[in-house]
């Protein structure tokens, strides 16, 4: 009869515990490691609870406490009047010891130690090539840090939000919410919050839109991504603003979409150049105020756009991101309000008369339109926020949303008049200002590339946030000198005092 071989003993003198912190994570988290890697191997006899608590002089609960766990999570199991043993496990593989380019914070030593232990993974062994490619080429930069500064484009005055009312109705939601709210929702959103922006659409922008075209999404972004997934397949051609917002033309390249950069004049999109485009299927515009030359799409144009769309069975995505900034009479009607065909989505937003913070959008879409794409949203998120469409609900039927956007608009338009009154003249290389009637940016000409860099380089240096206009245009293309460069500003983020500072420490880092 063959000799029983003895099992194998776990010696403990290798474990260290830092007695300010919990020792029973500890203790679980360097048994776990010892059995992931191999050290502990299958079939390991374990101290007793009793032994173990002397040999690491802690308390014998806080070693029952990390055995219960780790018997609970099939590490271990235990052998009636026999004792603690490694359950049977597959043979681990061996850990690299390449070590991480990363290292999460508030790991106890013996999990970090298993994370530094980790190999890299690079993103093209688990992302599919081509997939992962046009992310490369086709993702959003980081926003800039901080807090708003001049002149950070995109950001509306937010520092005269009413948080206070806000606060409130949010507080009142909460104390008492309905129960039915609290459920899954309807993914197109909510249903008093849509016949809201409807009803709004229709006295302040004249489009004759219903509740039931309304679907919400996740800010502008997320709008424009839905069109790119429904409207969109690989190998399409898709008609953006050159220069234009290079996120939306991001969405739709990340949607398979072949980019085809149509130049934008004193009219706006140049619809002679879009009608040579045999393999179009969509366009996306700017009209009310062009991201970022700031001009406002011509009645001609738009007229001519409609009916490319209506020829060619195309549809026409509308971007108002800020069409509540109107300075000279009434906000504009849309492109969407003289459509007869069906063939535009409207894409607006709450972010740029509130926060960006806020993620609350929506678009208006042909009636035939809807369904699928509230069963896509749907996937992607089931249904948007309750509580900030709720709130935001109520914000509108108090009269508050177009209190504030008289508000915000006052604001904007002294903002607009700081800057064009306080704006450095005579500076070499950068042309006159242009006559701003609309939105909350401006951009100015700059007669090339590299005085672009040097008054960029300048302004950085001074505090002051300028985005360059070559920035803009779609990669690859090749638009004439003259109108290449520039220096696209916002000038609603912050108050005139600071506008004023702004210009100052400008004026002395380009005229020196």
């Amino acid at each position: 009869m063959p000799p029983i071989t003895p099992p194998l003993s776990f010696n403990p003198a290798g474990i260290e515990l830092d007695r300010r912190q919990g020792l029973t994570r500890q203790l679980y988290d360097a048994l776990r490691v010892r059995v992931l890697d191999g050290r502990l191997v299958s079939g390991t006899r374990l101290p007793a609870t009793r032994d173990l608590a002397a040999a690491l002089s802690i308390s014998r609960n806080s070693v029952v406490r990390a055995y219960d766990q780790l018997y609970a999570e099939g590490f271990i199991e235990s052998r009636v009047g026999d004792g603690t043993y490694v359950a049977q496990l597959p043979s681990p593989k061996k850990l690299s010891t390449k070590v991480s380019t990363g290292l999460p914070t508030g790991l106890s030593p013996a999990l970090s130690t298993n994370w530094l232990d980790s190999p890299v993974i690079s993103p093209s062994e688990v992302i599919h090539r081509a997939a992962l490619g046009r992310i490369e080429n086709n993702h959003l930069p980081h926003p800039p840090p901080g807090p708003p500064r001049a002149f950070r484009v995109g950001v509306p005055a937010f520092d005269l939000f009413p948080f206070e009312v806000w606060a409130k109705l949010n507080g009142a939601f909460w104390r008492k919410p309905d129960f039915e709210q609290l459920c899954y929702g309807d993914p197109a959103g909510d249903a008093r919050l849509r016949g809201l922006i409807a009803a709004y659409l229709r006295s302040s922008r004249g489009m004759q839109c219903t509740a039931e075209q309304i679907v919400i999404t996740s800010g502008a972004q997320q709008a424009i991504s839905l069109c790119a997934q429904l409207l969109v397949e690989p190998g399409d051609g898709v008609a953006v603003e050159n220069p234009g917002y290079r996120a939306a033309g991001h969405a739709f390249a990340l949607a398979g979409g072949r980019l085809h950069g149509v130049p934008v004049d004193v009219e706006g999109m140049d619809c002679q150049v879009l009608n040579t485009l045999d393999d179009c299927r969509v366009a996306y515009v700017t009209p009310s105020h062009q991201y970022p030359l700031g001009v406002v799409m011509s009645l001609a144009r738009r007229l001519e756009l409609l009916a490319w769309a209506e020829r060619t069975g195309g549809w026409v995505i509308e971007d108002d991101y800020d069409g509540e900034y109107r300075y000279t009479g009434a906000p504009l009607s849309p492109l969407a309000a003289l459509d007869r065909s069906g063939r535009v989505l409207y894409v607006g937003t709450f972010g740029k008369v509130a926060f960006p913070a806020l993620r609350l959008g929506y678009l208006v879409l042909p009636p035939g339109l809807v369904d699928a794409f509230t069963r896509r949203r749907a996937v992607d998120m089931r249904h948007s926020e309750v509580s900030t469409q709720a709130v935001m609900a109520e914000f509108m039927v108090a009269g508050h949303f177009q209190r504030h956007i008289r508000r915000m608009r006052r604001a904007a338009l002294n903002r607009r008049n700081a800057l064009l009154a306080g704006w450095p003249v005579g500076v070499p290389g950068i042309g006159a200002l242009p006559n701003v009637t609309a939105g909350l940016h401006l951009t100015v000409r700059v007669d090339s590339l590299a005085r672009e860099q040097v008054l960029l380089a300048q302004a950085h240096a001074v505090d002051v946030e300028i985005n360059g206009l070559s920035n803009y245009w779609l990669a690859g293309t090749r638009p004439p000198p003259d109108q290449h460069a520039g220096l696209v500003m916002g000038f609603a983020a912050v108050p005139e005092a600071a506008i004023a500072q702004a210009l100052a420490r400008l004026r002395q880092a380009w005229q020196a």
